[in-house]
């Protein structure tokens, strides 16, 4: 009986401790299985806009995307069959021959009041039909100027050309850049020009535009419908210009109208004028390793019709990046044997792949932001762009920081930052 009772505890204590663990993993799997079924759901959805305004992940354009507004089923499938229709499924075919029944056609549904569809924006104003020459190649000069400033550097060559793209009722926002980073006084005696990038918008403005021009003499304008699918086109008559009137220039930078530029910090930091101006050279936001986004209710869609590869090239985000003045003919030029694709930045980084110029990182990973920085003289005296400014903000952080840059991180502790984080993560941006 002693014995029995000496071991009839461990004997049920183990029994209990089977049991216990039993129950814990049992737990632990159900816990993985609902893990990994939350997983599974979310990995489908879009990066949908958070309480102020899109989340600041640049990894929602590539591989998933933020969702826009839908177009409607009957456009998404005329959109499929013009592209089957006019050589899209062939990745290796260059042109890109539309009727002129099917422009029209793709104009009409454009103007319709709807988002556009990638059909209908990249045919609108019979563009598409207008880059093409008699033998079905890509025009060098497609489009007619009606502004241009061909001698802006006649006489000079100047060490850095600001390509600024803008929308034609962008009035406020040219006008706040032309007071801020865009005046050549902030260069301290370096020579750059300023140039806003312009396409055909509402016939009404037309007036208000050639008389801003008469004014400032900044801005070139060609004859092609001003959309966000024609960024590429915008770009490249940005490049075309350069190459064209301004060869000689040491560096261009391209940006976006909403953009904060620290352009003494672009200048004095990075490019660095006391030293022999660099060739081959592009840089900025570096976007390696992203993949079409095949959602086709988002913005950022890429048809595989368009884009067959899994993964696109390394390229730069495009709301900001810089280039040694060689590389502007040479990606126009590389851009005549590539079809045109919306996505301009990555349109880019596929001319670049094709030159096999690799884009470099800067020297701070921190220098380009294609998302809102929070404020800070002490942060801004130190990057080269920050995205999603209000033409008053603009103004306003500016002057903020002119008047205290050279005292620019005394108050760190003391500054209060903006509604926005300065995010440290990789990924797509919003454009």
């Amino acid at each position: 009986m002693q014995w029995r009772r000496r071991h009839c505890c461990p004997v049920k204590m183990t029994w209990t401790v089977k049991r216990s663990l039993f129950r814990t993993h049992v737990a632990g799997l159900l816990s993985l299985a609902l893990l990994l079924t939350f997983f599974l759901f979310f990995s489908h959805q879009d990066w949908l806009p958070g309480r102020n305004g899109p989340r600041e992940n640049p990894l929602a354009y590539t591989i998933r995307g933020f969702r826009s507004p839908k177009v409607d089923s009957s456009q998404n499938s005329s959109l499929r069959s013009l592209l089957k229709e006019n050589g899209y499924v062939a990745a290796a075919k260059p042109s890109l021959n539309l009727s002129t029944q099917q422009a029209e056609s793709a104009n009409t549904g454009g103007n319709s009041g709807h988002v556009m569809g990638l059909g209908d924006a990249m045919s609108a104003n019979n563009s598409l039909q207008k880059e093409m020459d008699v033998g079905g190649k890509l025009s060098a000069q497609p489009y007619r100027y009606i502004l241009n400033e061909p001698l802006k550097c006649k006489d000079r060559a100047p060490f850095l050309v600001l390509l600024v793209v803008a929308e034609p009722g962008q009035i406020d926002a040219r006008n706040a850049i032309r007071q801020t980073w865009g005046n050549e006084s902030v260069a301290m005696g370096i020579s750059f020009v300023r140039l806003f990038l312009l396409g055909t918008g509402k016939s009404s403005l037309q007036s208000r535009i050639v008389e801003e021009s008469r004014a400032n003499r900044d801005i070139i304008q060609q004859d092609y419908q001003d959309t966000y699918y024609n960024l590429t086109i915008k770009t490249l008559m940005g490049m075309n210009w350069v190459a064209t009137f301004c060869p000689h220039v040491s560096y261009v930078m391209k940006t976006d109208s909403d953009m904060f530029v620290n352009t003494e910090y672009l200048i004095q930091k990075l490019l660095k004028p006391d030293l022999p101006p660099k060739q081959r050279y592009f840089t900025g936001y570096l976007m390696r390793g992203y993949a079409p986004n095949r959602n086709k209710d988002s913005k950022w869609f890429m048809p595989p019709e368009l884009y067959p590869s899994e993964r696109y090239p390394t390229f730069c985000s495009g709301t900001g990046y810089v280039f040694s003045g060689d590389m502007a003919e040479l990606i126009y030029q590389a851009s005549l044997g590539i079809r045109r694709l919306h996505l301009e930045d990555v349109y880019v980084g596929i001319c670049l792949a094709k030159l096999r110029i690799d884009p470099q990182p800067p020297p701070n990973e921190f220098l380009f932001n294609h998302w809102r920085v929070s404020y800070s003289s002490c942060k801004y005296s130190h990057l080269i762009t920050s995205h999603q400014f209000q033409p008053s903000e603009l103004v306003k952080y500016w002057h903020h920081l002119q008047t205290n840059k050279h005292n620019a991180c005394a108050n760190t502790g003391k500054e209060k930052g903006g509604r926005y984080r300065h995010r440290r993560f990789h990924g797509e941006r919003p454009p």
